[in-house]
């Protein structure tokens, strides 16, 4: 498969919104997403910024959280990611009260 990446090296969006992708198959015309380093619901948000951006300078349950929030539109499960978003934060509180005492 012959491959070439965008200027950037990540998606990014067009001027109409739309992602601009990683790679193009030449063989098959197909657009192919990075969906290990740059999942599209981590890169879908209005904001055009990547999740990783955010969380990467927090904790990482207060991390796991922001990430469970933000792609919880994005993908099937929506009331699951909330859930687990929850779980990270009361992990979170825990841990903070622990250390509190």
């Amino acid at each position: 498969m012959e491959k070439i990446k965008n200027n950037l090296n990540r998606p990014t969006k067009d001027g109409n919104g739309k992602l601009i992708p990683d790679y193009l198959d030449f063989n098959t015309g197909k657009i192919i997403y990075d969906n290990v380093n740059h999942p599209k619901h981590y890169n879908n948000h209005p904001s055009g910024i990547e999740c990783i951006q955010i969380t990467e300078h927090m904790s990482f349950c207060l991390g796991n959280a922001i990430k469970y929030i933000w792609r919880a539109d994005l993908k099937n499960d929506k009331i699951e990611d909330l859930k687990k978003a929850i779980w990270y934060i009361n992990r979170e509180i825990k841990s903070k009260k622990r250390n509190n005492k």
